[in-house]
């Protein structure tokens, strides 16, 4: 549920919950006020004031009538009627008795000359009095009246009033109930519908603030769960993947900064080495060492082969540098792998340490002759080959080394091997021989004049190519580099 339809459903709720709760608070005040009118007369009273006043009154007059017709003249003696008004005083009403114009006993309450000059004459009783106010009397109402004759034959009249202002009370004692009530309506319905609003919101929103106070210290793995389908759940939703992709972000430049403080360590002690050879030498030619023409021209040699090496790592360097920075251009065509992969073999057995350790290369070539075309860079792709192809020779262990370059193709994409039967690589080592400056040799030995960049750089143009390179090797037995490139319908070259 949104906040905005949560919100304009609480606004409903407390125009309707309070005056639904209100209405039925006064129902039941009234019902307690007024009670049943049929249980007025024959239901139990117990818990209806106003119905045990009115049947008190009842009981009091049916026994003043009763007098007035058996006993008219005990209605003179005071201790009868004295013993009529303690019964009608806790019910807060009053005792009249009229003989002719006289009046013969009177309540002291009653006891006004502007309410006594105001009572009905004689003839006007078993009437209806409830119905005719007593006006000008002050808050007395007269509620019965009997007429009736003296033994001597005068009329006489008893009455009965009733002070209005005990209901005025009750009536007070019930409203006041109603308005408490329904003050406790409304602050119970708008606080917990405030509470329930409020919490909705500011919960979440709480969350989010600890997380931005975690993100701000540096905690990125503080992680913020959505609790509703509302706009703060989608906000608690952005505000993760913000969170998360920071955390990627950051983690990413750590492990540049790591391996650039690899590269940085690497790259000086594979520079430093061949400076330090060089000089040296160059320190023996200035002192006279080499004070023979073939010790000079072993010398000289020796730099010159180390300013090689370093010419060499510095190219490869900076190659690795622009293709790890995206910078590198790729100029792709149509080739024809076979007729490509031929024209590398020949180049490459032309290679000076292919005929110094007595290596042979060859490319088995596919028994179909039906050419195979890809797209493909050719400079950066015959860079590959040179990459792995010097790599299996400069780690070539038998005396009869051979190195096969081999192809197929599954008609979606094309396979291109290269296998020698050298050392082999270690298990430990064979998931990271395409890492920069990564060597098998732990002790980073460049007597083979490898720059540890060889196998790196193949990796980032076979990706560039859109395929994947692999290697699967046999301690002892030798390596298998494979690469896959996509087959194209034709071309040419």
């Amino acid at each position: 549920m949104s906040i905005k339809v949560r919100l304009v459903l609480s606004y409903f709720l407390m125009l309707i919950v309070p005056v639904v709760l209100a209405g039925v608070a006064f129902l039941i005040i009234v019902a307690a006020f007024f009670g049943d009118v049929q249980s007025l007369y024959d239901v139990d009273t117990k818990h209806n004031p106003v119905k045990e006043v009115l049947e008190k009154e009842a009981a009091i007059s049916a026994e003043l009538k009763l007098k007035t017709t058996e006993d008219p003249d005990s209605l003179l003696n005071p201790v009868v009627t004295a013993q009529f008004e303690e019964r009608l005083r806790p019910i807060n009403m009053g005792l009249v008795v009229r003989k002719m114009d006289s009046i013969v006993y009177v309540s002291e309450k009653l006891n006004k000359p502007e309410l006594l000059g105001k009572l009905p004459p004689y003839g006007a009783g078993d009437s209806d009095l409830n119905a005719r106010p007593m006006k000008d009397r002050g808050p007395w109402s007269l509620s019965r009246q009997h007429d009736f004759r003296f033994k001597d034959g005068s009329p006489g009249s008893v009455f009965i009033a009733m002070d209005v202002n005990f209901f005025g009370k009750i009536f007070r004692t019930y409203t006041s109930t109603f308005f408490i009530s329904l003050l406790v309506i409304l602050v119970l319905t708008n606080g917990l519908l405030t509470y329930w609003v409020s919490r909705s919101v500011i919960r979440p929103l709480r969350q989010l603030q600890r997380a931005a106070g975690e993100i701000r210290e540096g905690n990125l793995d503080f992680e913020v769960k959505p609790q509703a389908k509302d706009e703060i759940g989608e906000l608690a939703a952005s505000f993760e993947q913000m969170r998360q992709r920071l955390k990627q972000s950051v983690d990413v430049q750590l492990r540049y900064e790591e391996n650039r403080k690899e590269l940085i360590s690497n790259i000086s002690h594979d520079l430093k080495t061949p400076v330090t050879a060089i000089k040296g030498y160059v320190e023996g030619i200035m002192d006279g060492v080499s004070n023979s023409p073939d010790k000079l021209d072993k010398y000289l040699k020796t730099i010159y082969a180390k300013a090689v090496q370093m010419d060499h790592l510095i190219d490869e360097l900076f190659l690795f540098s622009k293709l790890d920075l995206g910078k590198l251009p790729f100029h792709f065509e149509p080739v024809n792998l076979n007729d490509f992969l031929q024209d590398c073999t020949l180049d490459m057995q032309l290679h000076a340490d292919i005929e110094k350790k007595g290596v042979t290369l060859r490319f088995d070539a596919p028994m179909a002759q039906a050419p195979v075309w890809v797209t493909a860079d050719r400079e950066k792709l015959k860079r590959v080959l040179v990459n792995l192809i010097g790599n299996a020779i400069k780690y070539m262990d038998k005396d009869e080394g051979l190195i096969t370059l081999r192809m197929r193709s599954d008609g979606e994409q094309v396979i291109v091997e290269v296998r020698d039967n050298g050392q082999g690589i270690p298990p430990e080592a064979l998931p990271h021989i395409f890492d920069r400056f990564y060597r098998a040799d732990p002790s980073r030995n460049s007597g083979t004049g490898g720059s540890g960049l060889g196998l790196a750089i193949a990796k980032h143009i076979i990706e560039e190519h859109g395929g994947v390179i692999q290697a699967k090797s046999t301690l002892g037995e030798g390596t298998s580099i494979y690469f896959t490139l996509h087959q194209t319908t034709g071309g040419g070259d």
